[in-house]
Parts: structure tokens; sequence; C-alpha cells
């Protein structure tokens, strides 16, 4: 049965992941993507403002330095955000995480509407920080509820979905930061304000869906709420065999508690999962697709494109990603994971290399600049087919209902210090390297490619508890062999 058939036929299924998307991981992009409009607008605010206070402008280094802060407090307190969604996944329950979470967005929206009448750019400051920490917790816990929620035939389908938010999010904040919408100098608190309109929605429609049936089984042992939320979902009152697997797994975490981050990477058992995570994780961050963003406006006015016209072009990127992350949700349950991962990265190291002949190239040859631009729509296709989405979903798939929330800590953590990081070194790395700036990503694509090909296994069609399973058999395969002859009683005091 086709994907799309599937999904109307749970309609709540549906409605859930359009509820969660729109105040989780579509908060992320927006808010990643309509700060950029705004540039020129908030630091002349900063300087105005300063202006008004002491009667002196302030420095052009020092109005710098408070911008980068403002945009460098987004990944921070997305690191706190991340750090965060662990204890309020296993407290609160993964729906009533999201809609807590809005707490944060309704104090910032707050901070950016009124700051340009108190004439505070720290209120702009504090109002990135709150915005990145609701963007940290949306972007664990999502990706958890919906993981959870859907049937293992459309788990990779719906676990795509906060990719394809993410991608819609950043159009929506391109397209509302053009000059003609929101983009007018003096509307930049209402287009950093904007923000609250998602988190209104979410809160108006989550209440009415149901918890994540996995929480509600393993985490509260209510089986009678499980079995209602599971009949919602699925759209049919015969779930028997679905309540069963999760009984199965139920009974293979009873005893234990949910984990903490820690115990993750202590325990051996473990170590290929939090490997993968970090390898693939690291990965994601560090391939490039942001610098990639970062350079396009230059790379559309070398090939031609008018200043006037480069925004529109722009909004074409995030077009490209959103696109690749539908088509993607289409495919990963008929490929599966690991085709799409090494088909992206690999696909991004040829079109990585391309676009940096292409730079070097384009001042001696006239149609360079064509190609370089051409080189970005592909690159951005490549990364939202593979890398973009399927991450997201290695956390849910290859941890179990106890060590999922710290999994999601972790990860999120090192995403968030490797944006904050890689956001700070950029420019650097551009002064150092000129055109071949993009080479470094290069190697981390290939080694995200061959990572995927020799140590991720395929988990496509499976329940967590198969996942499991294999799992366990990978990591612990000697004791799989056979039982060991454990040999003669060893004596401590002939000990060698």
């Amino acid at each position: 049965m086709p994907t799309l058939q599937r999904l109307m036929q749970g309609r709540v299924l549906l409605l859930t992941i359009c509820a969660a998307g729109i105040g989780g991981t579509f908060q992320f992009g927006y808010n990643l993507s309509i700060i950029n409009a705004p540039t020129l607008h908030i630091q002349e605010f900063i300087n105005e403002t300063w202006r008004v206070r002491t009667g002196q402008p302030l420095p052009r280094h020092l109005v710098l330095l408070v911008w980068s802060l403002i945009v460098s407090l987004y990944p921070l307190g997305g690191l706190f955000g991340a750090l965060l969604a662990g204890p309020l996944a296993v407290m609160l329950g993964r729906k009533k995480s999201l809609l807590v979470n809005n707490i944060f967005v309704v104090a910032a929206a707050t901070l950016f509407g009124f700051s340009r009448r108190a004439g505070s750019f720290e209120m702009v400051i504090l109002g990135r920080l709150l915005i990145g920490v609701s963007a940290g917790v949306s972007m664990s816990v999502q990706p958890m509820y919906l993981g959870e929620s859907a049937p293992k035939e459309l788990r990779g389908a719906v676990a795509m979905t906060p990719a394809i938010f993410t991608a819609l999010g950043i159009v929506m904040g391109q397209v509302v930061g053009l000059r003609e919408v929101l983009g007018d100098p003096w509307a930049w608190p209402l287009l950093l304000a904007s923000c609250l309109v998602p988190g209104v929605l979410q809160l108006a429609s989550l209440p009415l869906l149901p918890e994540s049936p996995r929480y509600l089984l393993i985490d509260c042992g209510d089986t009678e709420a499980c079995l209602a939320a599971l009949q919602r979902l699925r759209g049919t009152a015969d779930v028997v065999q679905e309540l069963s697997e999760l009984d199965e797994e139920r009974a293979a975490c009873r005893g234990q508690r949910a984990r903490r981050p820690w115990e993750l990477l202590q325990d051996r058992g473990l170590r290929r999962q939090v490997t993968s995570l970090a390898v693939l994780g690291g990965a994601l961050e560090l391939c490039g697709n942001d610098s990639v963003y970062a350079v396009a406006s230059s790379v559309f006015r070398g090939a031609g494109v008018p200043d006037a016209e480069v925004q529109y072009a722009v909004v074409g990127t995030g077009s490209c990603e959103l696109l690749a992350a539908c088509v993607s949700c289409v495919l990963i349950e008929r490929v599966g994971r690991r085709v799409l991962l090494i088909a992206g990265y690999s696909l991004m190291t040829c079109w990585g290399s391309i676009f940096t002949v292409a730079l070097c190239l384009q001042s001696s040859v006239p149609w360079m600049p064509y190609l370089a631009m051409s080189c970005i729509f592909a690159f951005i296709l490549s990364f939202g087919i593979g890398p973009a989405g399927v991450t997201g979903i290695l956390a849910t798939e290859l941890f179990d209902q106890k060590s999922r929330p710290a999994a999601y800590m972790v990860c999120g953590a090192l995403m968030w210090i490797l944006l904050f990081l890689v956001g700070l070194g950029f420019p650097f790395i551009m002064e150092g390297l000129s055109h071949f700036f993009y080479v470094p990503f290069l190697g981390v694509c290939v080694c995200g490619a061959i990572y995927t090909a020799f140590f991720l296994p395929e988990t496509k069609g499976k329940s967590f508890l198969e996942i499991s399973e294999e799992l366990d058999r990978l990591s612990f395969l000697k004791q799989n062999q056979g039982p060991d002859w454990s040999g003669p009683e060893v004596i401590l005091s002939t000990e060698l």
C-alpha cells in the first residue's frame, strides 16, 4: 500500500505529524533563516540605541560583536534545549514536552516584538537564546514522538517528516523575509516575533492528539491508554499484533530505568550505536551544507544575477531542500536508510569537487560561474535526499525505549556544538583556503559514505525489538557463536 494511502487511512497520524512539525522543526528552520533578512536593520538599531543612551555611536567592530552574539546564541540555546529534552521527554512525555516547549516561543516572541519600542537590543539577544532553547527541545523530542507513534512499515517515512518541516521552515523564513513581505527596515521586530504563529497553531492542535503509545505502555505502564492511542493513530480497532509487539518490547525493558547520557558511553553493548550516532551526526553538521548556503549569494552574483534578484534565487535553494526531503520521504521505505545515506554523501562529494574546480576557474572560463551555481542546487538536492532526514532517524531506531531520550541528548548536544563551531570557524576557513574552502568538507562526506557502507545496519521494515536484537548480535558476535569454555578455576596465588 503506498505511503500516502496508508497515512490517509490513519488520519490522526497525519494530523499528529503536522501538529508536531509546525511547532517543532519548522520553528528551527524558520528561525534559522529569518535572521538573515534584517541583518543590516538590526545592526543599525544596535548603533542607534547606543547613540541614544550615550550620545555617541557604537564603533563598527563592537556592532559586529553584538550582532555575532545575537547569531551565535541561537545554537548555544539549542545546546541547552538538547540537554533539557531528555529529562522533559521522560518526566512529561513526548507530547507534553512539545507543548511546554512553547513557553520559550511565547517569551522570545514577546521580547522580539517590544524590543524596538523599549529601545533594547538586549531583548533581541535574550530572545534569540530562548528561541534557540525551544529549537533544541523540539529537534530532539519531535523525531522521538513521531518515530514511536508510527507503524514500522511507515516509520522511516514518518521519521523523515521533521526534515521536511525544517526545509519548509527555511523556505517560509526566506519568503517572509523578502522586502515585499516583512523585509522592510521598520518591520524586523514583527518578522522576528512571527515565530509566535507556529507556536499558537501547535498549542491549538496538539492537545487533541494522542501521546506516544510506546511511552504510555513501556514508561507509564498504562495498557488501556496505549490501546486507545494505537487505535486512534492507526484508524482501526484491530491493533492486536502491534500491541503484542509492544508487550514484547516492554518485557525486554522490564526492570530497567531511563538511562543517562554518560551511561550510554559506558555501556560496551551500545558502543556501535553511540559511535554511529556520533560519526553520522557529526558528518551531518560538518558536510558543508551550511557553508554552501553561506556562499550562495556571492556565487549567484558572480553568475550575473542582479543584486535585486538574488533574494529570490536564495529562496530557490531552500525550495530545493524541501523538494529533496519530500522525495526522500517517498523513497526511504523502498530503498532503505543505508542507500539514501551512501548516495547522498557520494553525490555531495561529486558536486562539491566540481564546485571547487568551478570556483578556481571562474575568472578564466566564462561559463564556470554558471556551473558553480548549478552545483549549489545539485549539492543541496543531494543533501536533502540523504543526510538531512535519514540522520535524524538513527537515535529513534538504534536505541531502545529506555536509552532513546539519552541518545537524543547526546546527538542533539553534539550537533548544536558543531553548528556553533562551524559558524564560528567558517569565516577563517574562507579566508585561509579561498576557493578551496570546501576541501575539508569533502573529506567529511567521503567518511560519512564509507562509515555507512561498512558499519551501519539496515533497519527498514524492522520492529524496534528486531533492530535491538540485531545490534546485540553484532555487538556480542563472539558470545553468539556458542558457549565459551571457561576453563578450570584460576587460583589467584598462581595467576600470571
